[in-house]
């Protein structure tokens, strides 16, 4: 099984908690709001995400 992980095109900011949730096969929404948890205890839901956004790339569909 080749899985990898990428940013959806099924997003809402960039694309990485649709992405993640994708990888995982999870609901979105559980992923979103781990960032927003995560976000509100000190900032680390914000640089997890902004550093998400620069590392994971765009779907290979997406290059189209």
């Amino acid at each position: 099984m080749d899985k990898r992980l990428y940013k959806s095109t099924n997003k809402m900011v960039a694309g990485v908690c649709a992405g993640v949730a994708e990888y995982f096969d999870i609901d979105p929404t559980l992923v979103r709001l781990g960032f927003v948890l995560l976000g509100g205890l000190g900032g680390t839901g914000i640089m997890l995400y902004i550093i998400a956004t620069l590392i994971i790339p765009r779907a290979p569909e997406d290059f189209n």
